[in-house]
């Protein structure tokens, strides 16, 4: 493992830097009072191929490795979590899932444009009363002929107000859906424009103000047979390797929170003066800015470990599952040390670490919980869970993934 960015990562990485300090940072503190998400922010990540950053050129996409996912996500949290989150559920999630698990079909008419950025793209899995256990969904999917009816709703969808394309995982075998077996579950790809299809924004969120996040409902949505993503019944694996992707975009993106934090706390030490010296010079303070710095460091290797993974092709469930549950445990004690940095000031909306307070806490929460997490690590090492391998996998990078 070479732990050195090439010249391609690098320069994405600055470009990303740069655009989000020019055109979104002047900016995201009055998005996020207003709780405004701002449109004009998807075309700019097109121009920049992020939506598409790693899907190959043959279907649209930028043709980047892995790694590049994961370097223009911590950039993008670093400005704010709500630019990151439109990279988790339109690349990481959806785009991905139809990479590995679409057919060719499948790819022209859904992947391309979205690797283009000509259409948005989301996940549905979450509903009202269903998170963690996704057994417990209550969407159905009724086959008639060649189409499928599907009722249901799902809630706490990112872009669910601004997505054209939707994954959308509900039971086909109502049988299997009583007795609670995943093998029922079945993934479709859903179109706004379909018949019966609504949805509606949250507006009472604590955090990630700026990011669109809503819910969805199907009243008997008509969905073509040919539009079941993989096979009838994968729709539980289809689900959990969207996570695995998901959550490495999440990990990376606590990284950037974590960065932020360190950055805006520094900053602040070094300015601000107490008992006739600056705050950087208490043994304290220095402490909190400390434990940024390790909980950075070790952050960054541990997504970057999961991404070199993936482009060479190896199962990373285990090692994904890792960096983000550390990785977002970490970002909220980053943020919270970085409000006590600021003092009463970090109470305020004057500076911007009261905001990462507020959008660090989601993390720690969706694409699985810190519970789900530390019960998944313990289960590895106590040999009750071992990955097995799925139909499909995620492709590899052309270079095996030499460089990180």
């Amino acid at each position: 493992m070479d732990f050195f960015l090439n010249d391609e990562h690098r320069l994405l990485e600055q470009s990303v830097r740069e655009w989000g300090a020019r055109e979104v940072a002047p900016h995201i503190k009055e998005l996020d009072r207003a709780h405004r998400f701002d449109p004009r922010i998807l075309p700019q990540m097109a121009s920049m191929g992020l939506l598409g950053v790693c899907v190959p050129a043959a279907y649209g996409g930028a043709g980047m490795d892995y790694l590049s996912l994961g370097l223009a996500s911590e950039e993008l949290e670093y400005v704010d979590t709500s630019l990151r989150v439109i990279l988790s559920v339109h690349v990481g999630l959806n785009c991905l899932s139809l990479l590995t698990w679409g057919s060719e079909d499948q790819k022209q008419r859904y992947l391309v444009p979205q690797a283009q950025g000509q259409k948005i793209a989301t996940f549905g899995l979450t509903e009202p009363a269903a998170g963690s256990d996704v057994r417990g969904l209550q969407s159905v999917a009724i086959r008639k002929g060649d189409r499928y009816i599907l009722t249901g709703e799902k809630m706490w969808i990112s872009l669910a107000d601004v997505a054209d394309h939707f994954l959308v995982v509900a039971w086909s075998d109502l049988e299997k859906k009583r007795q609670r077996d995943p093998s029922g579950l079945t993934a479709f790809l859903v179109e706004r424009a379909f018949k019966g299809f609504s949805s509606g924004t949250i507006k009472e969120k604590w955090g990630i103000l700026a990011g669109n996040t809503g819910y969805f409902k199907m009243d008997e949505v008509e969905v073509p047979v040919e539009n079941v993503l993989g096979r009838p019944g994968e729709g539980f694996k289809i689900a959990m390797f969207a996570l695995d992707q998901g959550r490495y975009t999440v990990a990376a993106g606590a990284t950037g929170l974590i960065r932020a934090c360190r950055d805006a706390s520094a900053t602040y030490a070094l300015e601000r003066k107490t008992f006739g010296v600056p705050i950087a010079e208490h043994q304290l303070v220095k402490e909190m800015i400390a434990q940024m710095e390790s909980d950075y460091q070790v952050s960054r290797l541990l997504w970057l470990r999961s991404g070199w993974l993936k482009n060479a092709g190896d199962r990373n469930t285990r090692e994904t599952s890792l960096a983000k549950w550390f990785s977002t445990v970490a970002s909220e004690r980053a943020a919270g040390n970085a409000v006590q940095v600021h003092g009463a000031n970090g109470y305020s909306d004057d500076y911007p670490v009261g905001r990462f307070y507020r959008n660090c806490k989601g993390a720690v929460i969706y694409e699985g919980t810190r519970e789900v997490h530390a019960l998944m690590q313990a289960d590895y090492v106590l040999g009750y869970r071992v990955d097995r391998p799925t139909r499909c996998e995620l492709p590899p990078v052309a270079d095996g993934g030499s460089e990180a």
